[in-house]
């Protein structure tokens, strides 16, 4: 918890230092809104923990090659490119023709060129990081998983009367954070070991009948 003035986006690493510092273990992507995207922030993620912190990009930034959008990368003569994968001790990027790559066989650049090309992280902490905007597991975290975060925070906040209340107290915010996270926490735990029941999901919208015993 922090006062209002603090913006979201500084608890990023102190988290992952605490994960660090208490359990050893931090998680390998972090999925955020735009409240995420300092660079700064990308970058000692990436160097200090190997953390991919995977954001949408802010539409007055400036691309850098090989993007030519969020979600798609092109060589020079316009020819879609695929992520190839990391090089760990080059610290790079490398991209490669999408196939069946048309445009390569009527290149007049084709002769000289590689078909390969190589981006360091840092070029660009969003579009290319450790996890690159154009690769199926970014556009997945951004489409499926980003979306559910702020409904269930939604959820958790109505459950738990959050939204009637105001603090005007930090201390007392504090403390009332520690017993919200509490309850989750001990929700989670029974729900993970408590016996599983078989309900089907939408069981309170299904018609109901009751039984007539008629005598025979």
């Amino acid at each position: 918890m922090t006062p209002a003035n603090v913006s979201e986006g500084g608890l990023l690493v102190p988290s992952l230092h605490y994960c660090d510092r208490r359990w050893l273990w931090w998680p390998r992507q972090v999925v955020a809104d735009m409240g995420y995207l300092a660079a700064e922030s990308k970058r000692l993620c990436r160097e200090r923990w190997r953390v991919a912190v995977v954001t949408h990009l802010r539409s007055d930034m400036k691309l850098v090659a090989p993007f030519v959008s969020e979600t798609e990368a092109a060589c020079p003569q316009g020819q879609s490119l695929q992520w190839l994968g990391y090089e760990v001790t080059e610290d790079r990027h490398w991209f490669g023709a999408k196939p069946p790559a048309e445009l390569c066989a009527i290149c007049w650049q084709a002769s000289g060129c590689p078909r390969q090309f190589a981006c360091a992280p840092a070029d660009h902490e969003t579009l290319l990081g450790l996890l690159p905007l154009n690769t199926l597991a970014a556009r997945r975290l951004l489409q499926q998983v980003r979306p559910w975060i702020e409904p269930a925070q939604s959820y958790e906040k109505n459950q738990l009367g959050l939204g009637q209340m105001f603090f005007n107290s930090l201390r007392f915010t504090w403390c009332m954070a520690l017993l919200a996270d509490a309850v989750l926490l001990l929700r989670a735990h029974a729900l993970l070991h408590a016996p599983a029941a078989e309900r089907a999901l939408l069981c309170e919208l299904a018609p109901q009948q009751t039984e007539l015993h008629f005598e025979m």
